[in-house]
């Protein structure tokens, strides 16, 4: 069941899908109109007429920066064009919840940060956002609560830090050579591959996995590297990401 403003929604009732702005994965323009006349089409299939479209339009092309474009058939304009339009297209009739399902596939950068700059402020003046992505930095970006779903069940939903926290920070020290002569590490470090060129170590840490500071276990293991002369050559740290999560909940195997 889907529930809008308390209430239970009938689908087929027009007063409810003219409350939803959609952004499909699949584009839903017509190649063969330009970028102008898809948007006053679309606009009056929502019952949007004369001054009004005209302004809606202008608006619409100001914030998906296509108004340069405005009589430019859509079937020529790039891809990030295309999908800045498809974006544009559900923003005409001003909906209450906009849901976005891979706004972002095949973008180049630039489009794909106006795209998210847009969602960021719509959703800050108080737009409904539901944004769904296999790009767990855009997700991270972008969303205040999120849930991860694999095979169509919810696994987790929740407030981003709170998700965030489930989440080892890592900090990885890379090392020429082998790290044979090294027995034993704190618990939260372990040598995630050693070889006769190099080796890496990986220590784990969230802050409260056994009371003992982050500052404490490197040192504890800068001091092992410095006893067994071992050279360290570079430190990298990993923040706690989505990323990184949504692979320990759902797995590192490739998906059909």
């Amino acid at each position: 069941t889907i529930e809008f403003k308390g209430r239970r929604v009938d689908a087929s009732h027009a007063a409810y899908r003219s409350s939803l702005g959609v952004v499909p994965q699949d584009l839903a323009l017509y190649p063969d109109l330009t970028v102008r006349e898809n948007l006053e089409f679309f606009g009056r299939m929502y019952n949007i007429r004369g001054r009004e479209l005209k302004n809606r339009t202008q608006e619409v092309l100001a914030r998906i920066g296509l108004r340069e474009r405005a009589g430019t058939a859509v079937a020529t304009l790039s891809g990030g064009m295309k999908r800045r339009l498809n974006f544009g297209v559900s923003l005409l009739h001003r909906p209450r919840l906009l849901i976005l399902d891979e706004p972002t596939v095949g973008v180049d950068p630039q489009s794909r940060s106006h795209l998210l700059d847009s969602v960021r402020e719509l959703a800050a003046r108080g737009l409904g956002v539901i944004y769904a992505s296999h790009y767990m930095e855009e997700v991270q970006a972008c969303c205040r609560r999120v849930a991860i779903m694999d095979h169509g069940r919810v696994l987790v939903c929740d407030e981003l830090p709170r998700l965030l926290k489930q989440v080892h920070a890592e900090v990885r020290l890379h090392i020429n050579g082998t790290l044979d002569g090294i027995s034993t590490l704190p618990t939260v470090a372990r040598i995630s591959h050693s070889s006769e060129t190099c080796s890496e170590i990986v220590v784990q840490h969230n802050g409260s996995t056994d009371g003992t500071s982050l500052d404490s276990v490197m040192s504890d293991v800068l001091r092992k590297l410095r006893d067994h002369n071992v050279k360290l050559v570079d430190i990298r740290t990993e923040e706690p990401d989505l990323g990184r999560l949504f692979l320990e909940m759902t797995g590192h195997s490739l998906r059909e």
